[in-house]
């Protein structure tokens, strides 16, 4: 249901996602100084950030478990704005999801990964997340980066094992369809590079606040 405060963390989602387009565009520094002007991803950010957090309050209603999830979400928009402008996920924000979501877990507060689960979403989060980044090898540098699986295990610690799975599967078919679009319309080829980590993040994002 939508209420007055949904629609509230909805609008200051919004202008977080547009604050985080601003960041992306500036940080990490790019090679020749410039900074990107607001553009079609700018659009794409805020939009992407202000339906996570009209689906925040929706998903969860513990205070504590919203504080943290929408702490994670900003993390998460924020790295979605940096790989789209630089197709990179910076350890500053991929690092720091990792205690995060295993000492939220660990505490019994997570309504997603209960204690006794947390050992087998710890092992997923890894294997995972690894097992993808070795069969993305022969398809060439910059297929599956590092800080793709860095914030894997994040969301296998703090979303557990099966919506960890989910949530990749998501975010490859979203992926794929995608390039499909863009190459039937020509704005790309099969030599172009698309980056992953936004559809891993829009996967993740699915994952924490729509599946049951």
């Amino acid at each position: 249901m939508i209420t007055p405060v949904t629609v509230v963390l909805a609008i200051a989602g919004g202008l977080w996602g547009y604050v985080a387009d601003r960041i992306g565009a500036r940080w990490p520094e790019h090679e020749d100084g410039s900074v990107r002007a607001r553009d079609w991803r700018t659009l794409v950010v805020v939009l992407v950030s202000a339906g996570a957090y009209l689906l925040l309050t929706w998903r969860f209603s513990d205070p504590l478990v919203q504080v943290v999830f929408g702490a994670y979400i900003a993390a998460l928009v924020l790295g979605f704005a940096t790989d789209l402008d630089q197709r990179l996920l910076p350890n500053l924000i991929t690092y720091p999801l990792v205690p995060l979501a295993l000492v939220f877990s660990i505490s019994g507060a997570n309504p997603m990964v209960p204690p006794g689960l947390v050992p087998i979403a710890a092992v997923a989060a890894i294997l995972i997340p690894v097992a993808l980044f070795a069969f993305s090898i022969p398809f060439g540098a910059g297929a599956f980066g590092l800080g793709d699986v860095k914030l894997l295990v994040s969301v296998g610690l703090i979303a557990g094992p099966l919506r960890l799975f989910s949530g990749v599967v998501a975010g490859a078919l979203l992926a794929g369809i995608v390039i499909v679009v863009l190459l039937v319309a020509r704005r790309i080829t099969l030599r172009d590079f698309i980056p992953y980590g936004p559809f891993l993040i829009l996967g993740a994002l699915w994952t924490l606040l729509v599946t049951g």
